[in-house]
């Protein structure tokens, strides 16, 4: 074999949350395991290390929620409403968010095998927090967690991937960085391997199975207005710069079946001024999710969305893409100090685009590109509506709506009425594009004809069929990990075989 050849039994293209799923889970099995990074070591993860953490699975209670938090205490469970997040209560979420258009297998598979997904990572050393303050606030001297949102990754997405790769060490799983895949090797037996680009040479890796879990198209330009339309091709990306498809179109090229939400993706409420890529320095911060509490501003002064239509887990992941169709594709965020105690630490960082005054009429001209005159109208208009006589609660839809407006804000609707006034600047950040492979629940990829490709595997971003229109947080990472882990033990038992 020469210099730029190797030989493994199963290779991994990715090293984010479920490119590590599928190595773990592989080399539990006993297969031998390589990964391919396309990145640098200091930038391995993919989007995965941008990731806040919220980790959506299910739980029927105080006990299932302790196994994943073993050192809670009854002191912190003293002080803590938390009910359940029951697998019912999963599917309606994941059927309302995507218009009942998610597949109902890959569904079933995902919400059913999520609480045994996240007690075997932790066994592998991931560890697990409550959600303060991201999708649970103090009410009346009391945390109250809404939404399916008990539960993120301790340390955010950071701290995920460096939990993973402390076990590909401990396991000895190479990982090659600086490696992109290039294409995939293919006999009339199947996929037998990866081209790949190593230290700027051609490398063929011979193997008995790959998974493919290296993202989405989100990082492609081209790729975005292609699929996403026009505009899109502007938008900020909120994470790595090397999710650029290449997994999809590895697989698409060897005849294998796109499916999902082509047009679709998850993008959230990002800083204006915010770099084109992700800046790990920064992390997620550069997100601004509290706008259920505020108003939101266009160019021309107007109010675009419902900012109270639901919890912001299910309404950020779109809410980005209706700024993107805003004019100059941003909007303002508006608030006033009756809930500042409410925003998360994403609203206190250093780079951010904000201002403040004591006044409307000071604000105003503060806000870059927002027509001050009618910006001042929609405000008295806001604050003036009628509302109905409910106390404000914002760890329940607590009814609070306006009535009369040409767009009514639905809960959470408390005039705008104690200064100081602050303000955030907000653009479009993809997350991740919703359309790529078709898999089956064996996490095999699946051809035109809804065969599946021997020895060819996917999870994470880079599946389609999954979500449609919406997301509701925390998901994605609980998609690549239960999905991950499928595909690195039906790899690992084809190298057997093989």
């Amino acid at each position: 074999m020469s210099s730029n050849e190797m030989e493994t039994d199963v290779v991994v293209v990715g090293a984010g949350n479920a490119a590590c799923c599928a190595a773990v889970a592989a080399h539990e099995k006993g297969a031998r395991v390589l990964m391919l990074e396309a990145s640098p070591e200091d930038q391995r993860g993919g989007n995965s290390t941008y990731t806040g953490g919220m980790f959506r699975t299910v739980y029927n209670g105080v006990d299932d929620v302790r196994q994943l938090i073993p050192d809670l205490t009854d002191a912190d469970m003293a002080n803590i409403d938390l009910d359940t997040y029951t697998e019912e209560q999963y599917f309606d979420d994941m059927g309302r968010l995507t218009q009942y258009r998610a597949d109902p297998d890959l569904t079933e598979v995902m919400i059913r095998k999520s609480f045994e997904t996240a007690r075997w990572m932790q066994t592998k050393g991931v560890r697990f927090q409550l959600a303060y303050g991201v999708h649970g606030f103090k009410h009346n001297n009391r945390f109250k967690f809404w939404g399916g949102g008990a539960v993120q990754v301790w340390g955010g997405g950071a701290e995920l991937v460096k939990a993973w790769h402390a076990r590909l060490q401990r396991e000895n799983i190479p990982v090659l960085y600086e490696t992109p895949a290039l294409s995939l090797l293919q006999d009339d037996d199947g996929v037998k391997g990866v081209l790949a680009k190593r230290q700027g040479k051609t490398t063929l890796i011979r193997a008995k199975a790959v998974v493919l879990a290296c993202g989405g198209f989100q990082s492609n330009a081209e790729m975005r207005t292609r699929y996403l339309g026009p505009g899109w091709d502007l938008a900020k990306v909120r994470g790595t710069k090397y999710n650029t498809g290449v997994g999809i179109n590895m697989a698409l090229a060897i005849g294998a079946m796109p499916t999902g939400h082509w047009s679709g993706c998850h993008a959230t409420e990002w800083d204006m001024n915010a770099p084109p890529f992700g800046d790990l320095t920064v992390g997620d911060s550069f997100q601004k999710h509290q706008y259920p509490f505020c108003i939101y501003i266009n160019a021309n002064g107007e109010r675009f969305v419902d900012e109270g239509a639901d919890f912001h887990t299910f309404t950020y992941a779109k809410y980005g893409g209706e700024v993107l169709k805003q004019p100059g594709q941003f909007a303002w965020q508006v608030f006033d100090q009756k809930t500042t105690h409410l925003l998360r630490e994403d609203y206190r960082i250093k780079r951010m685009t904000k201002v403040q005054a004591d006044t409307f009429e000071e604000l105003a001209p503060k806000l870059e590109g927002v027509n001050a005159r009618k910006f001042l109208e929609t405000v008295k208009a806001y604050n003036e509506a009628a509302r109905p006589n409910v106390p404000f609660d914002p760890n329940i839809r607590d009814g609070l709506c306006t009535q009369g407006l040409a767009i009514n804000k639905s809960n959470w609707a408390q005039p705008l009425d104690k200064p100081p006034y602050h303000a955030y600047g907000v653009t479009c950040g993809i997350t991740f594009t919703f359309g790529g492979l078709m898999i089956n629940t064996r996490s095999e990829v699946q051809d035109t004809a809804e065969k599946s490709i021997p020895g060819l595997y996917a999870a994470g971003e880079l599946v389609g069929g999954i979500y449609y229109h919406n997301y509701g947080s925390g998901s994605g990472l609980i998609s690549g990990a239960v999905f991950g882990c499928i595909a690195g033990r039906q790899a690992a038992e084809r190298a057997k075989a093989n």
